[in-house]
Order: structure tokens, then C-alpha cells, then sequence
């Protein structure tokens, strides 16, 4: 069965680096796009970064610049480093296999993993 996994998360002050990953199983990782997307309290969940088998990257205009998505096709692993944290940051982080799509709309994703809690605060 499909599962993938976040870890590395945490609470860091404002200006602080955090590096999360992402593992997955269950399917062919090498074939398709990961997302990165997080949800803070009262808000709808937002893409974050993606990363396409082709190894492309994306990213959300908020975090340009900051943060860097890679993939490690041998250890079916993608990661995410956040730096120059900021509050606005705070958030869960997911990470989402691509189903049909790999834009930014969480619905063109199918498996999700259970989140990691990112705090930026001093």
C-alpha cells in the first residue's frame, strides 16, 4: 500500500532552518511528482513546493528563495529545506503523491502522509 511519511519538523526561531523529508512506499517513486503543501490554523491547505520526476521544481511565491525541494529517487525520499523561517510559516506540512496532475490544487493529489507540525516562533 502507498504510504509516505513527513519527519522533521519542530519549533525554531524566526531566522532558523528546519529540513523535513518525506518518505514513501508502495509505488514507484521515480515516476511521479511529489508535493509539498501546509495548512495553517484557519486557513486552506497551500502548495508549497513540488518537484516532478524529471527533477523540475517549483515553488510558491511565499517561499521562493528560502526553501529547496529535492528528491533522492535511491532512498525514496523527498525533502524540503526551509530557510530564513518566518512566522507565517507555521503550519502543518504534508507531503502528497501526484495522481492525475502535479500542479498546485490539492486534489490533482492521492496520497497524502499524516503531516508534521513547523512552528516559527521566538
Amino acid at each position: 500500500q502507498v504510504q509516505l511519511v513527513e519527519s522533521g519538523g519542530g519549533l525554531v526561531q524566526p531566522g532558523g532552518s528546519l529540513r523535513l523529508s518525506c518518505a514513501a512506499s508502495g509505488f514507484t517513486f521515480d515516476y511521479y511528482a511529489i508535493g509539498w503543501f501546509r495548512q495553517a490554523p484557519g486557513k486552506e491547505r497551500e502548495g508549497v513546493s513540488l518537484i516532478y520526476s524529471s527533477g523540475s521544481t517549483f515553488y510558491a511565491d511565499s517561499v521562493k528563495g528560502r526553501f529547496t525541494i529535492s528528491r533522492d529517487n535511491a532512498k525514496n525520499t523527498v525533502y524540503l529545506q526551509m530557510n530564513s523561517l518566518k512566522p507565517g510559516d507555521t503550519a502543518i506540512y504534508y507531503c502528497a503523491k501526484a495522481g492525475d496532475g502535479a500542479g498546485w490544487d490539492p486534489a490533482e493529489y492521492d496520497f497524502w502522509g499524516q503531516g508534521t507540525q513547523v512552528t516559527i516562533s521566538s
